[in-house]
């Protein structure tokens, strides 16, 4: 009975230290998959946030990105996570909206979206980069 309880603990013991180091393998995977930018974030216009939202509530994004968890592309909170709020981003990323492209989240790629304005483009991404926790 004692060796059974010996063995049990020590079984325990392994497999809490696998589990811990599991956890800060998925950590640090997260981390290197977000990459975030050092920068003072900026204040948002809260009618451009709220018009983003709309926006992208009516157009194809949710075919490839979710608010919270990946899908085929990056999920928004995560797009969030790795770009400051500053105007410099919102326009980098109103333009990869429009003109789509890869390599920025691994391999999946960005569809285009000539059609879209470069207005409603800058609106959407607002409203994405506001979704900062």
């Amino acid at each position: 009975m004692k060796r059974n309880l010996i063995f049990f603990l020590l079984l325990l013991a392994a497999c809490t230290e696998k589990a811990a180091e599991s956890i800060d393998s998925s950590d640090e995977k997260e981390q290197a998959y977000i990459r975030a930018i050092e920068g003072e974030d900026e204040v948002l216009d809260p009618e451009i946030i709220k018009k983003g939202e709309v926006l992208i509530a009516y157009s194809d994004c949710a075919t490839c990105h979710k608010s919270d968890k990946r899908a085929k592309g990056p999920a928004f909170q995560d797009i969030a996570k790795r770009y400051p709020i500053k105007e410099v981003y919102v326009d980098l990323l109103a333009r990869k909206v429009i003109s789509g492209g890869t390599g920025s989240w691994g391999s999946p790629v960005m569809s285009p979206h000539p059609d879209l304005k470069e207005e409603d483009a800058k609106a959407m991404v607002s409203y994405i980069l506001s979704l900062k926790e």
